[in-house]
């Protein structure tokens, strides 16, 4: 599985961001596609998990209700909408999948794109 984030940029305090990650590689209709985020010096933090069916949707204390992770199964990929950005978003995001894991220790995803850099001004 191919995971390629997209979507990061500099903005300021409430504004709005989409993030994108196109998925690739094999048949994924029940895996779990999580979006992580690591500032410097601090550890990776979960933000959104959401499973591929779209069933199931889970979210970090600290977006809910800012944040909305959703996925196009047309196009393969997943989207973080991010809302009311705060500088405390700033980070760089990654996106990550796993067969069956749906919680948020980022070591149990097995998959991994590069990340994107969100960056909010104050």
């Amino acid at each position: 599985v191919q995971l390629q984030a997209s979507g990061g940029g500099l903005v300021q305090a409430g504004d709005s961001l989409r993030l994108s990650c196109a998925i690739s590689g094999r048949d994924f209709g029940s895996y779990v596609m999580g979006w992580f985020r690591q500032a410097p010096g601090l550890e990776r933090e979960f933000v959104a998990a959401i499973r591929w069916s779209g069933d199931k949707i889970y979210y970090a204390d600290s977006v809910k209700g800012r944040f909305t992770v959703s996925r196009d199964t047309a196009k393969n990929t997943v989207y973080l909408q991010m809302n009311s950005l705060k500088p405390e978003d700033t980070a760089v995001y990654l996106c990550a999948a796993d067969e069956s894991y749906d919680g948020p220790r980022a070591v149990r995803y097995h998959y991994w794109g590069q990340g994107t850099q969100v960056t909010v001004s104050s």
